[in-house]
């Protein structure tokens, strides 16, 4: 009887082993082809701090705050290229950081 119950918990302790490094391989597969995503584009923005190009569809008109913009993209023209505006308070470049529409 002995015999048997150490045959019993030998193979337990056997199938635990495989389970534990064989039994729950995870199969590694060949990871997608890199397609063009936002970030591609994201880098032919400009950067903080360069003007922007002067074919936008913004214009200076004496709004200062974040309140008054429509979009982050017209935050980021007004904050780039037109006087006295308080739209950036820690002067990091970002315009409305906190402002939670956008």
């Amino acid at each position: 009887m002995k015999r048997l119950l150490f045959y019993v918990v030998f193979a337990y302790a056997c199938w635990m082993v495989w389970q534990r490094f064989e039994g729950n391989k995870v199969f590694v597969t060949q990871s997608p082809q890199w397609k063009q995503t936002v970030i591609d584009e994201a880098s032919k923005l400009p950067a903080y701090g360069d003007r922007m190009p002067a074919a936008t569809q913004f214009k200076c008109d004496g709004r200062q705050y974040c309140s008054q913009m429509h979009s982050r993209a017209e935050a980021e023209f007004f904050l780039h290229n037109c006087p006295n505006v308080k739209m950036d308070g820690d002067g990091d470049g970002i315009p409305c950081e906190n402002d939670s529409r956008w």
